[in-house]
């Protein structure tokens, strides 16, 4: 695997083909006359592009975030007409071009036979010991991991639906129908740039901002694993509730104050007793299969800064209470909200077991890895709940014992 132990700063901008670096030249003349940027076209950019990623390929073929930045940095202080007039740092569009460039060159060498490439990283891990990184792969389920592009459409044609898309999701008034149509259609694009490239969730917000539609990710499910995402997940709460349940009852003097709280809350519930009892499932999961003490559910005051409530949180289901300046914690929910990445990424639903359905069908949206500290949650999850796995590990195999016995 290529690494280097140190990115050169500043990055070693390659020399690009004559006629390239004349109209550069030039470009840079005019800029410092009159400060007008060059008009870049398509032709010129795809070849400084290309360019770039094989120069940072023969150094790291998985840089950071933070090593492209200091390429697209590099390459407008080189070429300062290359600057983005109305950019706060005239290259964040270059860092973005670079990232997905980078993506495609590695899609093409992997395509040509390259095992160098036949890794990625997970998002959000470091690299291994060996400075190397563990192979991604389809989790389990997976119908359509990263699949071939409809016929007579490349990355460009689909790169010009993507547009439409986000032009499309910019309106007060959206065709949900028209999205739909862009979405299957764009399907392969999306999953290589998820897979391959492994943006955060953020990026991924702006480019793909109609995958965060509550729609679009039980859609973006069924194209993964032609599973319904809520069919499926309701059917089988409703079948095992009653029996995991049961399961904490018996068990709880082994799990600690945290499973006594969830089933005194049950049982004094008097109203949508169905949903509640989802709810109460679900948050005790974590503490029937020991997970980590990492919470999955979390609460906090709608008097919070937002930025407060999603601190250090890498995935969760996220209470808002209302701050009522009682002296015991207020119950009344502000709202409900889906958290990845310190990132609210869904908000304003309706329960918490709708929540969970959504965090988990985005997991597979997104490609997330499931954390190590969640681990038995959601592998129950996947293996008894939602049937994608065949497999499991000893710990979730003895749960389902349990609950069949």
């Amino acid at each position: 695997m290529r690494s280097v132990s140190e990115w050169p700063s500043p990055f070693p901008i390659p020399s690009f083909a004559y006629d390239v670096e004349l109209k550069l030249r030039q470009g840079n003349e005019t800029f410092q006359k009159t400060g007008k940027a060059l008009s870049v076209a398509r032709d010129l950019k795809m070849d400084i592009l290309d360019k770039l990623a094989q120069a940072m390929f023969a150094l790291k073929a998985y840089p950071d975030k933070y090593q492209i930045e200091t390429v697209s940095s590099e390459l407008v202080r080189k070429y300062p007409c290359l600057k983005e007039p109305g950019s706060g740092t005239g290259h964040q569009g270059w860092t973005t071009s670079i990232k997905y460039k980078l993506g495609n060159y590695r899609s093409k060498l992997r395509q040509a036979g390259c095992n160098e490439v036949s890794v990625n990283r997970k998002r959000g891990m470091d690299e291994d010991a060996d400075g190397g990184f563990t192979l991604t792969k389809a989790k389990r389920g997976e119908v359509n991991h990263v699949p071939d592009h409809p016929d007579n459409y490349n990355d460009d044609s689909l790169e010009e639906h993507r547009g439409i898309l986000v032009t499309e999701m910019k309106k007060r008034s959206k065709d949900v129908d028209l999205i739909r149509i862009k979405m299957d259609l764009t399907f392969s694009l999306r999953r290589k740039e998820v897979v391959e490239v492994q943006a955060m969730v953020t990026e991924i917000q702006e480019r793909w901002p109609a995958l965060f539609l509550q729609e679009q990710i039980c859609y973006e499910f069924l194209r993964i694993t032609t599973k319904d995402l809520f069919g499926t997940f309701t059917a089988a709460m409703d079948e095992y509730c009653p029996r995991l349940i049961k399961l904490y009852r018996v068990r709880k003097g082994a799990f600690g104050q945290g499973m006594e709280n969830l089933l005194d809350s049950l049982d004094e519930q008097t109203s949508d007793i169905a949903q509640q009892r989802m709810r109460m499932c679900l948050e005790g999961l974590p503490l029937f299969v020991r997970d980590s003490g990492q919470k999955l559910f979390l609460k906090c005051l709608d008097t919070d800064p937002e930025e407060k409530q999603t601190a250090g949180v890498k995935m969760g289901v996220l209470t808002v209470l209302v701050d009522d300046g009682g002296p015991t914690p207020s119950q009344m929910v502000n709202r409900i909200a889906v958290v990845l990445e310190e990132t609210i990424v869904l908000s304003d639903l309706p329960d918490i077991p709708t929540a969970f359905a959504y965090l988990f069908g985005l997991l597979y949206a997104l490609n997330i890895e499931f954390p190590k500290e969640h681990k038995y949650t959601f592998e129950t999850v996947q293996h008894i709940i939602m049937g994608l796995s065949t497999s499991c590990s000893q710990r979730v195999r003895s749960l389902k014992t349990k609950l069949l016995s």
